[in-house]
């Protein structure tokens, strides 16, 4: 399993297109999923999670 992070840029023009897409590196897992508040990479399910702003920055 892999993390891709992906979203738009805060914008007020009504624009749903896909903005920037970013592959991570392995070596960052532990510590995105630690932000993300999970345990472990296998202990999340395959999907999407949304990020609060705070996790964002």
């Amino acid at each position: 399993m892999y993390l891709c992070i992906g979203g738009f840029l805060p914008d007020s023009a009504e624009d749903d297109s896909l903005k920037f897409e970013l592959d991570l590196d392995d070596s960052f897992n532990d510590e995105i999923v630690q932000l993300l508040g999970y345990r472990s990479l296998n202990a999340m399910a395959e999907g999407e999670w949304l990020l609060a702003t705070e996790q964002a920055a």
